[in-house]
């Protein structure tokens, strides 16, 4: 049964956020029985506040970051029919929170904050087991420390694959066989038992992983809105939901900034044509989008995506000139400090490239450190501008087909483009502009583009 029809179901941090919201999660575990595995973001609020903590904190605010989260989970523990059976496991919880928070304060560091982040899913997970099983379910709680074997990149933490599939036919199959089971996405544990966060939005990711490893006939994640869009609602009201889209697509708006799917979450599912269901928790009635392997006449322009907060980097150096090597000693430097390139243009003397600096940590720091700028600074002259966007254009064919870029372009004359890529890929065309202008940017090309 487990290989053709296993489900596995991820609820994000607004799914979980209270009682009312956990038990309309449970709702839809139970409404669908081959949903056997459960994977759980921590409830919403509380890994900002766990980051927070981490960060280091004079005793005042501590103990009010403390309060903040005692006060969010007992919200949930307060309302069970018996909250004595839980509330010894998450008073110890809160205990380790608190020493964690202590240490911190004293001198912190990426793998103290990874242990500390993960308590967010370890008491989120623990509640959920708990609700189920007053309503009679047999739900077990699992820790996914103990097969989610990761490197020892504390914040980005990379898993092993072979070694995740193996550890979960011998420890995780034979418990779907008997069990509802409740885990934790978006952590792990390195060779020396350590505990590591795969970054933030990682809970797609740990599902997707999971279902990879063992074999899923799909992936639902459940989030706060039904579906995939094709822009933003909240920028732009008139955008329809997609109901079916392919990988590559969902690919696309994910690593350039739809907020829906964690960007790495689609490799495994890509790696095993298992499909991806996106749906809404509070309304599991209004549908939603599905990803999968292709779909039937893909439209030519079929998303919008924005990615605020972009840093541009133009390097200029006559070096360049006829010369051979300089990219790449400017990609060493790159990688020697852990960054990865987006967009990418080069002249005779200069090459401009776009970072994303944003939340690619579980702390959030940015990527561009003094240290990094140090270096480049000594190959060539460097010029950083920030607070620029990201928008990028989903399609397909895009750079097959006639007119693309006077229908795109035309519509944009009266804004400021700072960067253009286009050809790269037939799936996207990217360009960044100031971000005061990001917003009415998007709005005048779902209108003009999507005439919806």
């Amino acid at each position: 049964m487990l290989q053709s029809e296993l489900i596995v179901a991820k609820f994000g941090g607004t799914s979980v956020a209270d009682f009312t919201a956990m038990n309309r999660s449970a709702d839809v575990v139970l409404g669908n029985a081959n949903v056997r595995l459960v994977v759980l973001s921590a409830s919403a609020g509380i890994t900002n506040l766990l980051v927070a903590l981490a960060e280091g904190q004079e005793p005042s605010q501590r103990y009010a970051l403390l309060d903040e989260i005692r006060r969010i989970q007992y919200a949930i523990v307060d309302r069970l029919q018996q909250p004595e059976v839980i509330r010894e496991e998450i008073d110890r919880m809160l205990e380790n929170i608190a020493m964690l928070a202590e240490a911190a304060a004293l001198a912190s560091s990426a793998a103290l904050t990874d242990e500390l982040v993960s308590h967010g899913e370890l008491i989120s997970s623990l509640l959920f087991v708990e609700i189920l099983r007053e309503r009679n379910v047999a739900a077990e709680w699992f820790d996914v420390r103990k097969i989610m074997r990761t490197n020892d990149r504390f914040g980005r933490a990379e898993p092993d694959v072979s070694t995740l599939a193996e550890l979960s036919r011998q420890q995780l199959r034979p418990r779907l066989e008997t069990a509802l089971v409740i885990t934790q996405g978006f952590i792990g544990s390195e060779a020396k038992g350590r505990t590591t966060t795969l970054g933030r939005g990682g809970s797609d990711y740990t599902a997707a992983l999971l279902s990879e490893a063992l074999q899923a006939q799909r992936i639902d994640i459940w989030t706060d809105v039904p579906g995939i869009y094709t822009t933003d609602p909240r920028i732009v009201p008139a955008a329809q939901r997609i109901d079916k889209i392919t990988f590559e697509e969902a690919a696309e708006m994910a690593t350039f900034g739809a907020k829906v799917l964690h960007p790495a979450t689609l490799l495994p599912a890509v790696r095993n044509d298992i499909p991806v269901f996106v749906g809404s928790s509070k309304d599991p009635a209004a549908g939603g989008t599905l990803v999968c392997n292709e779909t039937e006449n893909p439209p030519l322009f079929r998303a919008l995506a924005l990615r605020r907060k972009q840093t541009l980097l133009t390097l200029h150096s006559l070096n360049m000139l006829h010369a051979r090597g300089f990219l790449a000693e400017v990609f060493a430097i790159l990688a020697r400090h852990h960054i990865s390139v987006d967009l990418i243009t080069t002249s005779e003397v200069s090459v401009a490239l776009t970072l994303d600096t944003t939340g690619s940590t579980s702390t959030g720091d940015s990527l561009l450190t003094q240290a990094l700028l140090t270096e480049l600074s000594s190959l060539c002259r460097v010029e950083v501008e920030e607070n620029l966007a990201l928008v990028a254009l989903i399609g397909n064919k895009l750079s097959q087909a006639c007119g693309v870029g006077k229908e795109v372009f035309g519509v944009l004359e009266p804004f400021n483009l700072r960067m253009i890529c286009y050809g790269a890929s037939s799936y996207n065309l990217c360009f960044l502009v100031p971000g005061n202008d990001a917003e009415q940017v998007v709005r005048t090309l779902h209108h003009n583009l999507f005439k919806c």
